[in-house]
């Protein structure tokens, strides 16, 4: 397992937050950590609703440990934008949790950036996610154009939101969100 020394948190973040890829052994910690952090609720979001179809891309997951206890995750998913067959593979971003005794130290901010960077330099075109966009727009998000995405259930547009590779040329995809093997 490797681990990466979180150099890119905010001054502030306790020394001891280590950056790991996610591995199946996890499991418990980041399922308690996300029902802690969301509640029963999750289950009937939009996105989580796009995971339940979508393979996980563990290469871009993490977790984040302080003094060897789980203190964050964050996940990415396949999606498909555009269509199975014709459509624009790339990843959803999501669920990033961190726990409520980590918050504002920037745990979640290194998960964020460390699953982004991973993604652009393995190649992926873009990563979408459903959040807020002054958290997320410093790791380069902006909001999608209202009604050029059509997603599995209802998403507040002013909460969909899209990062695009530095080496993607074009326009970014458009079209029905699903999740991909």
């Amino acid at each position: 397992m490797s681990s990466l020394s979180v150099s890119s948190v905010p001054a502030g973040t306790p020394s001891s937050v280590w950056i790991d890829v996610m591995q199946a052994a996890d499991g418990a910690d980041v399922d308690a950590l996300h029902a802690a952090a969301f509640g029963p609720g999750r289950f009937a979001r939009t996105a989580f609703r796009l995971r339940e179809r979508a393979a996980p891309v563990i290469a871009c997951s993490f977790v984040a440990r302080m003094e060897g206890r789980l203190v964050g995750a964050v996940a990415m998913s396949r999606l498909v934008i555009g269509g199975k067959e014709v459509g624009t593979r790339g990843l959803l971003l999501g669920p990033l949790a961190v726990s409520p005794d980590h918050r504002d130290v920037g745990v979640g901010r290194a998960l964020l950036g460390q699953a982004v960077q991973t993604a652009f330099a393995s190649g992926e075109p873009y990563v979408l996610l459903v959040g807020d966009l002054p958290y997320y727009a410093p790791a380069g998000f902006q909001r999608v154009p209202p009604g050029s995405m059509v997603l599995p259930g209802p998403v507040d547009p002013m909460r969909l939101l899209m990062a695009l590779s530095p080496s993607w040329e074009g326009a970014a995809p458009t079209g029905r969100v699903e999740g991909a093997a």
